[in-house]
């Protein structure tokens, strides 16, 4: 009896020491910084260093600890349009850039999930070849190809399809681009990693009892990709609507993200506080999608 009250300490304590460091990463790099920005958020700023007030104050006279919370950063964030129109733009670009990869690289998905074993490694090297290189260097080589004697725009005026060259840069069309250029590969690697599990002989099954192939598509493959769609797809959306350097670089003053108003409250207005309450509802905008990205890793893992 003894002994499997020994054995049943030592299994707890190893399951312990296992899941001790991620709770341990969890609270060091997510917690504690979250709770520091978010008792900025409920702070006041100051010409200081730092910039914002402090959130507890302590009366020598009385001998008690006051807590002051202010809540008029996040009223100033709902009665600025500013802002709004920053979180609306950011979802609106983070959902038509995850349309437009989900458009791109299902296709891609499925020809290296389709491909000869042989070849799948090979393809899948290909596919992230350009992560091998810098995004910097990667979003600049788009300036060099959307600007106005771009690559882009002399190969169209030399074929002849426009007569004068075309405003790309700067523009929202750019940030499309290049947020698709650099995070097509979050889509396509989940997408392949469920097509290329997928029981072929379910096709063979569909096609014998008269399917065509885009009817076995719709009817088979598409329904069994729904889960490398879903993860797919938050693995592009989540971090596409806190994209700054993107948007910055090829798009400037033209596109609103919320990315970009955390940059200038930070950096430029100095408004710590504020900029913590923009950061803190970004948060919670993104904890809907988050949710079902873990809920969606669990029945995969189940």
């Amino acid at each position: 009896m003894s002994g499997q009250i020994l054995h049943a300490i030592q299994s707890r304590l190893g399951k312990t020491l296992v899941l001790l460091p991620p709770y341990l990463w969890m609270f060091l790099f997510f917690l504690l910084p979250f709770g520091f920005v978010l008792k900025i958020s409920f702070s006041e700023a100051i010409i200081a260093s730092p910039p914002f007030a402090p959130l507890f104050e302590y009366d020598p006279d009385e001998g008690i600890l006051n807590a002051v919370f202010r809540v008029f950063n996040y009223q100033y964030l709902l009665e600025d349009s500013l802002y709004i129109n920053a979180y609306l733009g950011s979802i609106k670009i983070a959902t038509v850039s995850t349309l437009i990869c989900l458009l791109i690289g299902y296709p891609f998905a499925l020809a290296i999930a389709r491909a000869p074993k042989s070849r799948q490694p090979l393809l899948l090297v290909a596919l992230m070849l350009p992560f091998w290189t810098s995004l910097l260097i990667r979003v600049y080589a788009w300036i060099g190809i959307l600007r106005q004697d771009g690559v882009l725009n002399n190969i169209l005026l030399w074929v002849g399809v426009i007569d004068e060259p075309l405003i790309l840069l700067q523009t929202t069309f750019a940030t499309y681009v290049g947020v698709v250029y650099a995070y097509l590969p979050f889509m396509v690697l989940p997408l392949y990693a469920v097509l290329e599990k997928q029981d072929l002989t379910l096709l063979e099954a569909s096609r014998d009892l008269g399917a065509s192939p885009a009817r076995s598509f719709i009817d088979v493959t598409l329904p069994l990709s729904i889960p490398g769609i879903i993860s797919g797809s938050m693995l592009v959306f989540i971090p596409v609507i806190g994209e700054f350097v993107i948007p910055t670089l090829l798009s400037g003053e033209s596109t609103l993200m919320i990315g970009r108003v955390l940059w200038t409250e930070f950096f430029n207005n100095r408004d710590w506080p504020v900029a913590s309450a923009v950061a803190i509802i970004m948060l919670v905008v993104l904890i809907i999608p988050i949710i079902v990205f873990q809920n969606q890793q669990s029945k995969q893992g189940a």
